[in-house]
């Protein structure tokens, strides 16, 4: 983020849980994300919230069936991860395993130059975490 508040992503996932207020507090708790916004539903829900990690941001809620929105909890196969960029792999990596997360691919030196690992969450969203910038080598 910069001084000014001006976020740098342009790209904002939004990922739906069956236990939105628990997995925001392993997101915080495992991968390092800080509380932006939490906006709280009725039952202990949440309708909509903030989290972020370096100048990337996601939002998080609980399911909204009457929207099809509903949590990849039970769902067999993953059509999709999020990739987060970091500065030091090899201590998130240490900080995610030592709070519990599920490690899928260990950490390594990919092909591609990067050094990164992936881990899954309490409902099942897969997340890689590596010092790989995507589209760094591009010209736009």
């Amino acid at each position: 983020m910069k001084a000014s508040g001006e976020i740098t992503s342009n790209i904002f996932p939004s990922l739906t849980y069956d236990d939105a207020p628990a997995a925001i507090e392993w997101l915080c708790r495992v991968f390092g994300f800080r509380q932006r916004l939490v906006v709280p539903g009725e039952d202990g829900t949440i309708v909509h919230s903030e989290l972020s990690l370096g100048p990337g941001v996601i939002m998080v809620s609980s399911a909204k069936p009457e929207q099809d929105r509903v949590s990849r909890r039970g769902q067999r196969g993953n059509n999709f991860a999020l990739s987060v960029r970091i500065d030091d792999p090899d201590a998130h990596y240490r900080q995610a395993k030592t709070a519990g997360a599920e490690i899928i691919r260990e950490l390594r030196d990919e092909d591609f130059g990067a050094r990164g690992y992936m881990a899954e969450d309490l409902e099942g969203y897969h997340w890689y975490f590596a010092d790989y910038q995507p589209g760094a080598h591009w010209e736009v």
